[in-house]
C-alpha cells in the first residue's frame, strides 16, 4: 500500500527496527540481489536532497549504494531451507543475462512516494525491460518475495511514527526528480545479513550495450 493511494494506502508510518535478525538469517552471513545501480550523478545529487530534507523522518543510510532492485535471490549457499540460493541458480542467472541484457535505457522517474516502511522514489518500465530481466532471472532461479513488485529507488526507512498526512505533506514538499535513470548495468550484489543498511558487495556486473541506447517512448 502506498500513501498515494487516498482510499487504501497506510495510515501511519511504520517505524523500521535496525537491529540484527537471527530469526531472518539463521547464522547465514550474506544476502544477494540482482540490482541496478544509480550511477548518474544529477540522480546521486537529487537523492542527497531529499535524503536531507527527510532526515528527521528517515534513518541515516550513507553506507548503502542507491540502487534499484531487480530480483531479490537469497541467502547464497546450498543449504536446505527456503530461501537458500545455490551457485547453480546464479550461474544460471548471469548466463541468461549476459544473453539476453540488451541495450541500456533510460526508465522514467516519478514524484517520491511512500510505503508504510520507507520514503521512495518510483521507477517506471514503459518498455518493460525490468518486466523482461525479471522473466529472464525467473526462468533460472524462484524470487524471494513477499510482496509485489514495485520498482523503486528508497529514500529511507522511517525511524519515526507520523501519520499519513504528515507524510503526504513532506513528500509534496520535495522537488520533483529528474525525468529519467539512466540503465547501462545490472550486478549481482550481497549484503551482510547482520546489518540492514550496510554497503552492498558487487559480485557480478551485466555491462549493457551503450552503442544501441533505447530511448523512452514519446508521450
Amino acid at each position: 500500500m502506498l500513501f498515494s493511494d487516498l482510499q487504501a494506502g497506510p495510515s501511519e508510518t511504520l517505524v523500521a527496527d535496525l537491529r540484527d535478525y537471527p530469526e531472518w538469517h539463521r547464522g547465514r552471513r550474506r544476502y544477494g540481489v540482482w540490482v541496478v545501480p544509480v550511477q548518474d550523478a544529477d540522480l546521486l545529487g537529487y537523492l542527497e536532497t531529499a535524503r536531507a530534507q527527510l532526515a528527521d523522518l528517515i534513518h541515516p543510510s550513507p553506507r548503502r549504494q542507491p540502487h534499484l532492485t531487480l530480483y531479490v535471490c537469497g541467502f547464497p549457499g546450498e543449504g536446505p531451507l527456503d530461501d537458500d540460493f545455490p551457485a547453480s541458480g546464479l550461474a544460471q542467472q548471469q548466463a541468461s543475462l549476459e544473453r539476453f541484457a540488451g541495450a541500456s535505457c533510460r526508465l522514467p522517474l516519478a514524484r517520491p512516494d511512500s510505503f508504510a516502511s520507507a520514503a521512495f522514489v518510483p521507477v517506471g518500465d514503459p518498455m518493460e525491460r525490468l518486466a523482461d530481466w525479471r522473466r529472464v532471472l525467473g526462468q533460472a532461479a524462484r524470487e524471494i518475495r513477499q510482496a509485489a513488485y514495485v520498482p523503486h529507488i528508497t529514500l529511507g526507512l522511517y525511524r519515526q511514527c507520523v501519520p499519513a498526512a504528515v507524510v503526504r505533506e513532506r513528500l509534496a514538499a520535495l522537488d520533483a526528480p529528474p525525468l529519467s535513470m539512466v540503465v547501462d548495468e545490472i550486478q549481482y550484489v550481497t549484503f551482510d545479513a547482520r546489518d540492514q543498511l550496510g554497503p552492498l558487495h558487487t559480485v557480478h556486473r551485466i555491462t549493457l550495450d551503450a552503442s544501441s541506447e533505447v530511448a523512452l517512448p514519446q508521450a
